[in-house]
C-alpha cells in the first residue's frame, strides 16, 4: 500500500520553562492511501494538537511530516497555503461555514477556491449533500441549519475537491446517535471509494466501528494500535453498553 501521510518523531512543546507543556511528544505513524483512521485518548492526550499539525496548520517543535512525499517544513508559506487547500481537506468542531452562502454554495467555494471546474461539481455537490442527509436542504443558509446539519455541510465541503488527505476533529460533537453514525458510516464509504486517506479524531470510541485502524494517545505518545478488525469492533461494542 502507497503512504500517503507519515509523520517522524514529530513533537509539538508550548511555552517553555516551568509552563512548558509537551503536548505531542516524538511520535511517528504512517497513514496509507484509502484508509481511514480513528485517533482516540484522553482530553489533553496531544490528538488534536497532532491533527493540526497534520493539517500544516501548526508547525511541530521537532520532526516532520511528509504528504504525497512533500516535507511540508520544506514548503514556503505561500506554497503551503496552496499544497492545504488543494490536497487536504479537514473539518474541526467550529465549521467555517461562510454565512451568506447557502450549504450547497458552501461545499462548492473549495471548487472555486481550487480553479476547478463547476460543471460537474455542482451535480457532484448535490449528491455528495444528498447522501449526507441534506439533500432537502441545498439552498438553506448556516443560520436556517441546526448544528449537526452545518457539521455535515463542513464535512462535504471538506471532500469536494477530493483532496489527498481529510482530517475531521471531532465531526460527530453536533450530532445525536443515530445521525453521528450515519455520517460517520458515510464518511468512512466516501474514503475508501474515492481513495483518499481519512484521519478522525473523536471521543465516541462508538464510531470506531467505521474506521480500518484506531491510534490511542495517552501523555503526548502513541500508546497503542489497533489493527484487528475484532479488536476494533470489540472497542465500538464495549462503548455502546455505557
Amino acid at each position: 500500500m502507497t503512504v500517503a501521510v507519515a509523520a517522524h518523531n514529530l513533537s509539538k512543546i508550548y511555552g517553555e520553562g516551568a509552563e512548558m507543556v509537551q503536548a505531542v511528544d516524538d511520535v511517528s505513524l504512517a497513514v496509507h492511501e484509502g484508509e481511514f483512521v480513528a485517533l482516540v485518548g484522553p482530553s489533553g492526550s496531544g490528538k488534536t494538537t497532532m491533527l493540526a499539525m497534520l493539517a500544516g496548520l501548526l508547525k511541530p517543535t521537532a520532526g516532520s511530516i511528509t504528504i504525497e512525499g512533500r516535507d511540508l517544513a520544506q514548503l514556503s508559506e505561500s506554497d503551503l497555503t496552496r499544497f492545504r487547500r488543494e490536497h487536504v481537506g479537514f473539518t474541526f468542531q467550529s465549521n467555517n461555514l461562510v454565512p451568506y452562502l447557502t450549504a450547497k454554495d458552501n461545499v462548492e467555494l473549495m471548487l472555486r477556491l481550487n480553479h476547478k471546474s463547476l460543471k460537474n461539481g455542482v451535480v457532484k455537490s448535490e449528491v455528495l449533500l444528498d447522501r449526507l442527509g441534506l439533500g432537502q436542504r441545498l439552498h438553506h443558509y448556516p443560520n436556517q441549519l441546526s448544528g449537526g446539519q452545518q457539521q455535515r455541510v463542513a464535512i462535504a465541503r471538506a471532500l469536494i475537491h477530493e483532496p489527498t488527505l481529510v482530517l475531521a476533529d471531532e465531526p460527530t460533537a453536533s450530532l445525536d446517535s443515530t445521525m453521528a453514525h450515519q455520517v460517520v458510516r458515510t464518511f468512512a464509504e466516501l474514503i475508501h471509494e474515492q481513495n483518499r486517506t481519512g484521519i478522525m479524531v473523536t471521543h465516541d470510541l462508538r464510531m470506531c466501528k467505521y474506521v480500518d485502524r484506531v491510534i490511542m494517545m495517552q501523555d503526548g505518545r502513541i500508546a497503542r494500535i489497533l489493527t484487528e478488525r475484532a479488536e476494533i469492533d470489540a472497542l465500538a461494542a464495549a462503548s455502546e453498553q455505557h
